[in-house]
């Protein structure tokens, strides 16, 4: 029986061939992987990936399709979590020794960036992040400073990972076609982000950018004074899209230090 894609759950399910090959190529799965992938849906990617893994998790909320999967695929090789990826906890899914664990999936546009901050909690966890999102998301997540696109979710990220986006996906690729580009972001983990209070950074990012077409003085009015945005190499007249992730890092260890 045909399964109908949910508008609710963000299914457009991929079904080009030659894209899950080049996919497939990118994450290069090893037999002995630790991997989970998010959003299974009608399991074009999962059957892929386990003609190279020994075993697989999958976490999927959709109940229709945990119960297609269960049936298709042996319980000794798939592991399928019936669950909400914004809920599930990551780090429950067992690692050899000396192993990380490594994240995959086409992720539902409508809960892209509140995942990907609930999978940067275990990122010490991890090895690397291979998702499909919707492009527009990818190109924030790598933008540079000074690009329009630059943003809290590029510093929030550029904090944690090194990214890159590896190539774009047409419309076209899918069923049903999304109304935009999708496109193929690898994430890695860096071994040592620089130190800093995720709140704290989170607090100036998300008041810097709250108003970004005003200069970022005017924009942490209340929070730093403009010989404090000096003090760590920020001009109070620059906008803040032209403010690196450091400096933005160094603004929430001179909060951190005034609150001691």
């Amino acid at each position: 029986m045909k399964h109908i894609p949910r508008k609710r759950f963000g299914q457009n399910f991929l079904t080009d061939e030659m894209v899950l090959h080049d996919i497939i190529t990118s994450i290069a799965p090893a037999a002995d992987d630790a991997m989970v992938e998010i959003g299974p849906g009608l399991a074009a990617m999962t059957a892929l990936l386990l003609e190279g893994l020994r075993h697989l998790h999958v976490v999927e909320l959709d109940r229709d399709l945990v119960e297609r999967l269960k049936k298709r695929f042996d319980a000794a090789r798939l592991t399928v979590h019936s669950a909400d990826a914004l809920k599930f906890d990551f780090s429950t899914i067992p690692v050899p020794e000396g192993r990380k664990l490594r994240v995959v999936g086409n992720l539902p546009y409508n809960i892209s960036s509140p995942l990907l901050f609930h999978l940067a909690e275990i990122a010490p966890q991890v090895q690397d992040q291979h998702f499909m999102l919707q492009k527009e998301v990818v190109e924030r997540m790598v933008a540079e400073p000074g690009s329009k696109a630059y943003g809290r979710l590029s510093v929030m990220l550029q904090w944690r990972y090194h990214m890159e986006l590896l190539f774009v996906v047409p419309p076209t690729a899918f069923d049903p076609p999304p109304k935009v580009d999708s496109a193929i972001v690898r994430m890695i983990p860096l071994a040592q982000p620089l130190a800093c209070q995720q709140a704290l950074l989170e607090q100036v990012v998300t008041k810097a950018f709250s108003q970004r077409r005003k200069v970022i003085r005017n924009c942490v009015a209340g929070l730093f004074s403009e010989d404090e945005l000096r003090q760590v190499g920020i001009d109070p007249q620059a906008r803040p899209e032209a403010v690196p992730m450091e400096q933005f890092v160094a603004l929430a260890n001179l909060l951190a230090a005034r609150q001691h």
